[in-house]
């Protein structure tokens, strides 16, 4: 059996492996590579292997650094049978079709950085074809994707629809049992249920993107954000602008809101949820009440209802949007995107940045090369639309909040493993953050555990 690494090898995003056994060829995630100058020329490099070798494929989660390299894969394998879970495949045609709609945008109107004619990864047609791949399965219902394999969803805790792979592959008269985690959660987190415990494994693939920094826990990050909102909102005369990312933070932040605005801890706020993505986002996940928590049960009853204790408005039009741009203070403004390099946020960076009453806040993991990593890391000036824009407002982060599991929770995880696994391979993370959990992990457990880089092939 041989494993290869396409992407999230040493780096966060462009998550996308490869495995071939005896008699069967699978990919697990065909995903995005996002930041850096680098991801454009990656993305359209993929794929750099023949999709018509490939017996099927299996995605982990909707987030596009996991999904949105699939309609590129469809038009070369227009036959492949993708497999997700449920809500995963709901939320695949609103994530990939946003992803073609922006891309065809920027390739007349020109990207973040101005450029122009830059053709698109592909338009709607390759998503459409890539949609009717889609296979939807439950989770923790075993399927045969192939007469050799087994596979089953575990719930990864990480956003709607997210799950742990759990693969069994027979070579011969051997049963090999291989376990991808996919993105894993945090505990207590809003929205989704904890992260599954890990399955027995052969091989694994563990992600670690806070591999090497531990979360705040809960109450102080929702202290946080109540001091924020406070500090800005509430007894400031700014606005408190939030990226986010249209799937999963939007909607933890939407229902936290809701507790704290319930609870009086807030007053009743004023908030601006400015993306049609979100907006469709939110619609899926409320849909699928049989993975949610309770409080996400609520927020969607009241919201039915309309008896939210705060004002919510979803943004569609982009009139909508750039009327948002003239209120001066009293505004939580959520928009994507999370990282800041693209969409409406883009926008309201512009009008806040330079304005010292106003705060900015941060919810999420901001990769190397990108809009966001730079506000976090300081910058003094930011170039938006051609304009170099003065950074005067407050830059906050809320780490505490991430849908991401740190690294104790990783390492709890991987402790659930009763026996070691032959191969442990670390990916989805910095190249130093993953060298560091997998030092942590090998100590810890006596694991023999690998960093790949990218393209990197193993034998099992």
């Amino acid at each position: 059996m041989r494993i290869r690494f396409f992407g999230a090898a040493r780096e966060v995003t462009g998550s996308c492996f490869r495995v071939d056994a005896e008699g069967v060829s699978f990919l697990v995630d065909c995903g995005l590579f996002q930041g850096g100058r680098e991801a454009p020329a990656k993305n359209r490099a993929f794929p750099a292997f023949d999709p018509a070798t490939l017996d099927f494929a299996v995605i982990t989660h909707a987030h596009l650094d996991h999904c949105g390299l699939l309609p590129r894969l469809a038009v070369r394998a227009p036959r492949l049978p993708v497999y997700a879970t449920k809500p995963t495949a709901d939320l695949l045609p609103v994530m990939l079709r946003d992803s073609a709609h922006i891309q065809g945008r920027e390739a007349v109107h020109g990207g973040r950085r101005g450029e122009r004619g830059a053709p698109p990864l592909y338009g709607m047609a390759e998503v459409e074809r890539a949609l009717r791949l889609v296979n939807a399965i439950p989770y923790r219902v075993e399927v045969r994707p192939h007469p050799q394999v087994r596979l089953r969803f575990l719930d990864a805790g990480h956003i709607l629809g997210s799950a742990i792979l759990e693969l069994k592959v027979r070579e011969g008269r051997r049963e090999r049992r291989l376990v991808f985690s996919g993105d894993l959660g945090q505990p207590a987190r809003p929205i989704v249920h904890d992260p599954e415990p890990a399955p027995p494994a052969d091989l694994l693939v563990m992600e670690a993107t806070y591999g090497n920094r531990l979360h705040k826990s809960m109450e102080a990050t929702v202290a946080e954000l109540v001091a924020a909102i406070d500090e800005t909102v509430v007894r400031g005369k700014g606005n408190l602008v939030v990226p986010a990312f249209a799937l999963g933070r939007t909607q933890d932040l939407l229902v936290l809101l809701d507790q704290l605005c319930g609870d009086g801890r807030l007053p009743a706020l004023n908030v601006f949820v400015d993306s049609p993505l979100a907006r469709e986002a939110t619609d899926v996940t409320l849909l699928h009440q049989e993975v949610l928590d309770d409080d996400a049960r609520g927020f969607a009853e009241r919201l039915r209802k309309r008896r939210l204790p705060f004002s919510l408005r979803f943004t569609a039009t982009p009139q909508e949007s750039m009327a948002l741009g003239r209120i001066r203070s009293g505004a939580i403004l959520i928009a994507a995107s999370g990282m800041c390099d693209a969409g409406r946020v883009r926008h309201h960076l512009r009008a806040n940045l330079p304005r010292e009453e106003c705060a900015v806040l941060f919810t999420g993991f901001q990769a190397g090369g990108t809009l966001g990593r730079r506000l976090v890391d300081g910058a003094r000036s930011v170039r938006l639309f051609g304009e170099t824009v003065p950074v005067r407002a407050r830059i906050l982060t809320l780490g505490g909040l991430s849908a991401h599991g740190d690294q104790r929770t990783l390492l709890a995880w991987a402790a659930g493993l009763k026996e070691a696994p032959e191969r442990a391979f670390i990916v989805h993370a910095e190249e130093q953050t993953a060298c560091l959990f997998a030092e942590a992990l090998a100590a810890e457990r006596a694991w023999r555990v690998t960093v790949p880089h990218p393209g990197e092939a193993f034998e099992i």
